[in-house]
């Protein structure tokens, strides 16, 4: 699951995957758009359920803030593979 907010000029893109153990990472890339400022964060969670809460709480807080849902996709349509690329970017910074 990945999914982005957008206000203005800044951006929240979250990415939710379980990764090679088997544990749920939700995985979070914010900064401005067009440029090379912003941070990357992943945290663990016990499950599934305790990631969608997290995600509930971080829809919450963006709409609170201004921001608004652009994309919610899978990671193997092609919005989904370029969100991706954005976090590899950001990684690789």
């Amino acid at each position: 699951m990945i999914i982005r907010w957008e206000h203005e000029h800044d951006y929240l893109l979250v990415h939710l995957h379980q990764d090679m153990l088997g544990d749920w990472v939700l995985s979070r890339a914010w900064g401005q758009k067009g440029t090379r400022f912003g941070g990357l964060r992943h945290d663990v969670a016990e499950n599934r359920e305790q990631a969608l809460t997290w995600i509930n709480d971080l829809d919450h807080i963006q709409r609170s803030r201004g921001f608004h849902k652009v994309l919610e996709t899978s990671e193997e349509s092609s919005e989904g593979q370029q969100a991706l690329k954005l976090i590899e970017d950001l990684e690789g910074a």
